[in-house]
């Protein structure tokens, strides 16, 4: 169930910057950082499941939080931290209307 939720919240992040790149740039914009957030997603949850191989078993904490679910959670974690930074342009309001 945790790996469902992280997957549709990765979707959802990357159906919102597509979006946002492809009215603010250009439709080959929006195309190359979905691309970007698709490679850093797959190279990042085989880092994270090596690492999460040596903190807890595979079978993790049970049936609902597995060793993918952890890894998931990690690159999720690090992922935020990266996106915040990287997208921190997009998802700034612009006050027009105060200015």
């Amino acid at each position: 169930m945790v790996s469902a939720v992280i997957f549709t919240a990765h979707f959802l992040f990357a159906l919102i910057i597509y979006t946002k790149k492809w009215q603010e740039d250009s439709l080959s914009a929006g195309l190359l950082n979905v691309g970007l957030i698709a490679i850093l997603f797959s190279v990042g949850w085989t880092i994270t499941s090596m690492i999460s191989q040596f903190l807890m078993n595979p079978k993790g904490l049970g049936i609902f939080f597995t060793g993918d679910d952890f890894s998931l959670t990690l690159l999720s974690l690090g992922e935020f931290f990266f996106y915040k930074m990287y997208y921190k342009d997009v998802f700034i309001g612009d006050d027009k209307e105060t200015q």
